[in-house]
């Protein structure tokens, strides 16, 4: 059934998110390859050490959603850890909606910034917009899947800018904290 929740058995991606997915994984290994190949083309090292704390910024996002979604999504002990039975609004998920994404984001940022080549950033700039794009269908989807949880989420953490996020929680936590979302 088109439509429903991407994680459930029934859910089946309709010929539009089939291309786009593919387009993403194909750009992206495509950045892969071309950073290999122009690695420091420019020979510029400040770019260099900026892609690469980036990308180490990158990998402990994506090793904290993970952590976070393993000890508080409440998935059942035979599924996937990714399908959450509540939303998970603690740890690095009380910061960005989508921490797992936006590291997909910093990566192919990142990319481009040890390839230094314009045909890179080029393709950068395509995968960060159809990971962009996942995070606003995977938005849609869990309003579906959570109802008024999600959509009361949505409007205390922001999508992915992990400043605003830092910024509403210190502001959150000022004020004694925003009232638990009801399960």
């Amino acid at each position: 059934m088109k439509g429903k929740d991407a994680r459930s058995p029934e859910w089946e991606p309709s010929a539009g998110d089939i291309g786009l997915m593919s387009a993403e994984g194909l750009c992206f290994i495509a950045q892969i390859v071309l950073c290999v190949f122009f690695f420091d083309f420019l020979r510029l090292n400040w770019l260099m050490y900026l892609g690469g704390a980036m990308l180490a910024f990158a990998v402990v996002l994506a090793w904290r959603s993970r952590v976070a979604f393993e000890a508080k999504g409440e998935a059942r002990k035979e599924e996937s850890w990714l399908r959450t039975t509540k939303v998970v609004d603690t740890d690095i998920y009380a910061l960005v909606r989508h921490p797992m994404y936006l590291s997909f984001f910093l990566t192919s940022l990142a990319l481009v910034l040890f390839s230094q080549h314009w045909l890179n950033a080029v393709l950068g700039a395509v995968v960060m917009g159809l990971f962009y794009n996942d995070m606003r269908r995977e938005d849609k989807i869990d309003v579906a899947r959570f109802g008024d949880d999600y959509v009361r989420y949505m409007e205390r953490v922001p999508r992915m800018n992990f400043v605003l996020g830092a910024v509403r929680l210190l502001r959150r936590s000022r004020q004694g904290g925003a009232p638990p979302a009801r399960r």
